[in-house]
């Protein structure tokens, strides 16, 4: 499938954002005309670095209100047109955008809107240039992709032709599957975008919060296959208007936007094997998606290991083994592996830094990884040791792969791992619950795109979370038996700015245990601190639960928090924080499968009460 992307979604000049473009792979590129407007370079520049890095010229845009005007304002467009077309010329392009008209039609008749446009089909023919007319959703007269298609159809003239926009189409709930009726060859041009739903105008919903595809909640795999089913070869391009992306790395915002094209065709690969339907856009399929079975291990990064060791034997975890040629600790709880790293950690007094899932075939999870343009973590090992594919994510953060049926083999590498630790009869952390992630506000949506293509994890519906320093955006990502969980939290922006690095937003991994109770009180009598809890949270507890006096007063002592729902209930406790990082320990009982959203408020604001006095 060739793809290609529009300069609007990128920051920067145009000759960054043609580097970048180039640098991710994409085949070819929209000009958006402001972008050339305030470019010093000239067109046959920009031509000629396009050729340089063998990027297609393939969509000058946007051509805007030009049909349903009077006679007079026609000539004028006619005029204006005859100049953009002299310019694509000298750009070497063939293809423009023309919008539906937004602002100056006064005329609604499609006879009109017809005659007009073939004036308009007919000049730019003198210059070879063809058209793709575009329904945009709010247009005065023409907003849907059917009525834009009949008018195609009436110009009836062969360099006149459609141009579908996803977001057009499915933000006015319209249904894509007519689609399928459209000549391939009578589509010039498709652009993709996707958005979260929300509830708002039209207008301000695509001028600020498009997304790449599979970062939002449209259906483009079905929008993809109707557009396969109409024969459709041409290009696949993106068009997102989002503040966030004009303000990021354009580089890593050009890398996102292609691994969402490689994803979106995989996914529509996939609905179309078994059809026996053949596809003209060559849609190419991704390495086998891994389902993953369980967390391998989570690993903290600090340049104190002491510190974090201290709070693991608290909470009962045993010390497996010093790595034989590493500054790596190993420790181990039931089925729950955490890994102290004290490498590259000056000046880190502890944060969570990477984690490892078990899945079938860590091979092919690796090689899914590389065509996902994911960055490969830069790993030394020795022959002997056990290779473990990794990537970084768009946070940092390491993930690795391995396999339940070599199941860690990489535990030998740690000196007397495999002595057991002595049975104490305690209650244990039997497992890794979920692993919380803190992303920067400009990787938010990068993040969601790259845990749930390269992990194959599902979107879960998110939250918004008040916090003492603004709203905290939530997203959960998960397997589909939940047995590798991820929270990814947007960090509220500006928060890195209003406290001390050794004071952000703080991440966690989650530890599950079968009894909370007992597990709390033996952490306490070894002399773990808990984050407290107000007095306030408890007496609201019972308000809206009931709860027995004497559980309540169990709750209280141990600052244990408590949540409940249809299907079971759900205890857990936090840790104090270290550094950038903590532990919870949660117990589920019955079917319970959240994640205790109401008292993350009052987690939040104990955390911030809680390091606002450590600074002081």
């Amino acid at each position: 499938m060739r793809t290609s992307i529009a300069t609007v979604c990128l920051s920067g000049t145009l000759e960054e954002k043609m580097l970048a473009c180039s640098k991710a792979g994409f085949d070819g590129i929209e000009i958006f005309e402001q972008d050339l407007l305030v470019s010093p370079m000239s067109p046959e520049e920009v031509r000629a670095m396009a050729d340089r890095l063998g990027l297609g010229l393939d969509l000058f845009q946007p051509f805007r209100d030009f049909e349903g005007v009077t006679e007079a304002q026609l000539q004028a467009n006619l005029h204006r047109a005859e100049a953009k077309f002299q310019l694509m010329n000298r750009l070497g392009m063939d293809l423009v955008l023309l919008c539906s008209n937004v602002a100056t039609a006064t005329i609604d008749n499609d006879e009109l809107f017809i005659a007009q446009l073939r004036q308009l089909a007919e000049l730019a023919a003198g210059y070879g240039v063809r058209i793709a007319y575009e329904a945009l959703a709010w247009g005065k007269y023409v907003n849907t992709y059917q009525h834009s298609w009949r008018i195609v159809q009436g110009v009836d003239r062969p360099n006149f032709g459609l141009c579908l926009d996803s977001f057009h189409i499915l933000s006015r709930g319209d249904d894509p599957a007519q689609i399928a009726q459209i000549p391939g060859e009578k589509i010039f041009f498709v652009q993709l975008a996707d958005a979260p739903v929300l509830s708002m105008d039209i207008l301000s919903w695509s001028r600020h919060y498009r997304l790449f595809p599979g970062q939002g909640g449209f259906a483009l795999d079905e929008f993809m296959l109707h557009l396969v089913r109409s024969g459709y070869a041409g290009i696949v391009s993106l068009e997102i208007f989002n503040d966030v992306f004009r303000q990021s790395n354009v580089e890593r915002t050009a890398i996102d936007g292609l691994r969402s094209l490689k994803w979106l065709q995989s996914q529509a690969a996939g609905l179309l094997a078994g059809s026996g339907q053949h596809s003209a856009l060559e849609l190419e399929a991704l390495p086998g998606a891994q389902e993953a079975t369980a967390f391998d291990f989570a690993e903290i990064r600090t340049e104190d290991p002491e510190r974090v060791a201290g709070m693991l034997a608290q909470l009962g975890f045993a010390f497996k083994g010093q790595h034989r040629r590493k500054p790596v600790q190993l420790w181990a709880s039931g089925e729950a592996r955490i890994i102290i790293n004290s490498q590259r950690s000056r000046g880190v007094e502890a944060a969570v830094s990477g984690f490892g899932v078990q899945v079938p075939d860590p091979g092919a999870g690796g090689a899914r990884g590389t065509s996902l343009l994911a960055t490969k973590v830069p790993r030394q090992q020795t022959h002997h040791e056990q290779e473990l594919p990794g990537f970084l994510a768009p946070d940092e953060t390491e993930v690795f792969f391995s396999s339940p049926a070599n199941t860690r083999n990489w535990e030998r590498e740690f000196l007397d791992a495999g002595e057991a630790a002595p049975e104490t009869g305690n209650p244990a952390v039997d497992g890794i619950d979920h692993i919380n992630l803190a992303q920067p506000w400009q990787c938010f949506d990068e993040s969601v795109l790259f845990y749930s293509s390269v992990l194959n994890l599902e979107m879960m519906p998110g939250t918004e979370v008040p916090s003492p320093m603004g709203l905290v955006r939530s997203q959960v990502l998960r397997t589909a038996d939940s047995c590798v969980r991820l929270a990814l939290n947007i960090v509220p922006q500006g928060l890195e700015k209003a406290i001390e690095r050794h004071h952000e937003y703080p991440e966690h991994v989650a530890l599950r245990t079968g009894d909370i109770v007992q597990l709390a009180r033996s952490a306490r009598a070894r002399g773990m601190e808990f984050l407290p809890v107000p007095a306030n949270y408890y007496e609201d507890l019972a308000a809206r639960f009931e709860l027995d006096g004497q559980l309540l007063a169990t709750l209280k002592e141990l600052n244990l928090l408590y949540d409940r729902d249809e299907q079971g209930e759900f205890l857990h406790f936090y840790t104090k924080t270290l550094g950038n990082m903590f532990f919870e320990v949660v117990e589920r009982r019955a079917g319970y499968d959240g994640y205790g959203a109401p008292n993350a408020p009052v987690r939040l604001a104990a955390q911030f009460e809680s390091n606002r006095w450590s600074r002081n």
